[in-house]
């Protein structure tokens, strides 16, 4: 039998070195040449007809294409294995496409992996990508080794393979293995052969081991050092808080309701950082050096409610921090109206670390937020819903030996096809005209009621904050006792809370009405209405604290009053939420149970605004109530242990299960944007423009909190005339707001170049997927052109 002529795809060579693989610019030239090999084929084909329809005659071949080509080509349903009846050129065209040169031979799969191990070790000593030259660079196709005739054989390919994949580290070779695209007793042999040739390496390394028991002691050692290290690095992940507890909700429950969790965990770090930073540098030193105060009235237990009584005088709030400098002997209060000689050890001036420790706790804060929004951007970009496969495939961790492990990964596996199938139906629903025009009706409907409520919701906050403070001052008046005077304290915070708690279980309701069908639009417009409503809520309370319109039960510091109210509110909140997670979850279940057989599912829109809600009340109250992140730290760990005790036990898995790749980066965006922007804002007007108490608190006297950092300047300048270049560095970069909006204008610039970076990428990864789903049909659409061709070539001859 007369063997085909091979075709060779001749691509013209660039400037490139020996050694380095074709850039992606010659690709165009590829595919140029692929096209003139199409035209010159059919030529061949043409003018050789004849000759080949006599070679048919004489021979009768069963299949003119080689056995691989054969296999390669797509049988007939019912034809078993009868080769169709493809002509051996568009058989040998279709074998020398681009998508299959890589696993045309073992021996070019062996050399391509063999080079690539090759550089894989020598990577440290080549020169950096920017470097080079466009058409040096490396590409992902042509690794065609076996062109060459001089080339050594099968085996001693092999053996160089081996050879290479020695000199590797164990990680490198087990991902190089994986990725060999040959057959599984291959790659067994190959496994078997490199794990012999270690085994020589190593009986080779025994018999230079020390002689001396020094030698032998050092080895031990380093051994022994070394498997500690191992052992640290797997504790770290097991170190993690609460690891085992949210692989058990993301396995039950999955990534939607893990994403409060993970959320809750994120404002526990950020409220860690502002804590640690106004403990050491402003609540240590005032405990170590407390200021002169009058003894403070008796402790009740109601004080734990309204943060009045005995709080009011102590480091939880504005009004008890000192304006004079701390281990000063020249200060009023020390002994003798003369200075020693000798100079303080550490004088401390306290309002100038009160104003920055305010500020560097903002400063660390607004990093993180960067931070976890960007990477939140990042971890969003390979959520799509070309995942399923590879979830099917590839998802299974085969490292996971425990039995409890093996189940919780499982129940995990099956959340998340739940979800992404959940995903792919909800988008495949197509609607009517008609329906569409009723649902956006509705829709309108529903946002006119959600907006209204809000209006008459902010109406009825500010009317009751006026009336609270006529009543007030009507019982100071009447001298009414301190029990009666605390508790009209708790009114507002009261009424607020409940409206925060009450309006999304109305939101709810008209989402039931709209009968959104993606589960994701359902939680997007909850978070949404939640949010003006909170919105609107904290600015009017603003607003009332800046003009001084607070219900305070002393007249001497504002910011203390402030700060009072603040802790008023952060305490409300957690007592709304543990009543909401007992009658909302516990109760329902109960009922449920007994009417419908089911339990209710975890609501994520309205936990997580209440998350956001009082994380927002914590940096309101920093500057007036430093120890206020301390009460959130707490208040957030109690809920952790409530929240998942009551979803363990009370809730059951989401009905519409759908995933929560970007639920993350909208409550991290949420929380950045709206909420810790509005408290930068606020906090930023109290200090510049606001005039603090007369009587209390570091910044007495002063027109401005500001002007705290501009005496201290003056006051420098006058001690050491030759720092005053650190006073026109205050005066043009600090006092200039100028810097202050471009550095913001800045930030904001970089997250939006953040975001529009992920969104290209997120493109990217779609023309891609769709080039990847073209190019199987390629070969189909030449294999049915050539064939048409031969096949009027044949008719006309």
């Amino acid at each position: 039998m007369s063997q085909p002529p091979s075709i060779t795809l001749h691509v013209p060579e660039g400037t490139e070195s020996d050694g380095q693989e074709p850039s992606p610019d010659s690709e165009r030239a590829l595919h140029t040449s692929f096209h003139q090999l199409i035209l010159e084929q059919s030529s061949l084909i043409e003018a050789g007809l004849e000759l080949e329809m006599k070679e048919r005659d004489r021979e009768s071949p069963a299949c003119l294409a080689p056995p691989d080509a054969c296999a390669a080509a797509w049988p007939e349903p019912g034809q078993g294995e009868q080769c169709p009846g493809y002509s051996s050129a568009s058989l040998q065209i279709l074998a020398s496409m681009p998508s299959r040169t890589i696993g045309r031979s073992l021996g070019a799969i062996i050399s391509q992996y063999c080079n690539r191990t090759a550089r894989l070790r020598r990577r440290s000593s080549r020169p950096p990508l920017q470097q080079l030259c466009r058409a040096a660079r490396p590409s992902l196709r042509q690794y065609d080794l076996d062109t060459d005739p001089a080339r050594a054989t099968l085996e001693d390919k092999w053996s160089l393979l081996v050879k290479e994949l020695l000199s590797l580290s164990p990680y490198q070779r087990s991902q190089m293995l994986l990725t060999l695209p040959i057959s599984l007793a291959e790659k067994r042999t190959l496994r078997r052969q490199v794990n012999r040739q270690r085994g020589l390496l190593r009986q080779h390394a025994q018999h230079w081991a020390p002689s001396s028991p020094c030698g032998w002691s050092i080895v031990y050692v380093g051994l022994g050092c070394r498997g500690l290290w191992y052992r640290l690095l797997s504790l770290l992940r097991t170190a993690q808080p609460w690891h085992y507890t949210l692989k058990q909700i993301s396995g039950r429950f999955g990534s939607s309701v893990l994403s409060y969790f993970l959320f809750l965990k994120t404002l526990l770090m950020f409220n860690f950082f502002s804590f640690l930073i106004l403990l050491a540098f402003v609540v240590a030193l005032q405990a170590v050096y407390p200021p002169p105060s009058a003894s403070p009235p008796p402790f009740t237990g109601l004080e734990l409610l309204t943060g009045a009584g005995y709080f009011t005088h102590s480091l939880l709030y504005y009004g008890y921090y000192s304006n004079v400098t701390l281990n000063d002997p020249c200060t009023p209060g020390s002994k003798g109206s003369a200075c020693p000689p000798a100079a303080p050890p550490f004088p401390y001036n306290m309002p100038l670390a009160y104003l920055f420790s305010v500020g560097v706790s903002f400063l660390v804060t607004c990093i993180l937020l960067v931070y976890c929004v960007s990477c939140s951007f990042r971890e969003s970009v390979g959520s799509s819903l070309g995942d399923l496969a590879a979830k099917v495939f590839c998802a299974w961790d085969f490292k996971v030996i425990q039995r409890r492990s093996v189940k919780l990964q499982c129940e995990n596996f099956c959340t998340q096809l739940k979800e992404l199938l959940a995903e792919q139906r909800s988008r495949s629903h197509s609607q009517s005209l008609c329906q569409r025009l009723r649902h956006c009706i509705v829709v309108l409907l529903a946002w006119t009621l959600a907006l209204g409520s809000v209006l008459g919701c902010t109406l009825a906050v500010h009317h009751l904050s006026k009336h609270m403070h006529v009543v007030q001052q009507e019982q100071r008046a009447q001298g009414s006792g301190r029990w009666q005077q605390e508790a009209i304290l708790l009114v507002l915070p009261l009424v607020v809370s409940l409206l925060n708690a009450l309006m999304p279980h109305l939101y709810n309701l008209l989402a039931m009405w709209e009968k959104q069908d993606s589960p994701v639009t359902q939680v997007y417009v909850a978070i949404c209405r939640n949010l003006i409503l909170k919105m609107v809520v904290l600015s009017l309370l603003c607003f009332q604290w800046l003009s001084r319109s607070v219900v305070c039960s002393t007249e001497e510091c504002w910011e203390t009053c402030v700060g009072q109210d603040l802790y008023r509110f952060v305490v409300m909140d957690f007592i709304f939420t543990l009543l909401d997670t007992l009658f909302g979850e516990l109760v329902w279940r109960l009922i449920l149970e007994k009417r419908l057989r089911q339990r209710p599912e975890f609501d994520i829109a309205r936990n997580v605004l209440e998350l956001i809600y009082g994380q927002t009340l914590t940096w309101l109250g920093i500057l007036f109530a430093p120890l206020l992140p301390a009460v959130q730290m707490l208040k957030l760990l109690l809920l952790f242990y409530i929240k998942k005790t009551s979803l363990m036990r009370n809730c059951q898995s989401p009905s519409k299960p759908w995933q929560a790749s970007h639920m993350s980066t909208i409550f991290i965006t949420l929380l950045c944007f709206p909420f810790f922007l509005g408290a930068t804002i606020f906090l930023s007007y109290t200090i510049w423009s606001v005039q603090p108490s007369e009587t209390c608190g570091p910044f007495r006297g002063l027109e401005t909190i500001y002007k705290s950092g501009k005496s201290w300047v003056l006051v420098l300048q006058k001690s050491n005339p030759n720092i005053t270049w650190f006073a026109w560095v205050h005066q043009h970069l600090v006092e200039n707001t100028f810097l202050l909006f471009f550095t913001s204008g800045a930030l904001l610039a970089v997250i939006y170049f953040y975001i529009q970076v992920v969104r290209g990428q997120q493109r990217v990864i779609c023309l891609l997927r769709e080039q990847i789903a073209k190019e199987g049909e390629d070969k189909i659409f030449l294999m049915q052109k050539l064939h048409s061709v031969y096949e009027q070539r044949e008719r006309r001859a």
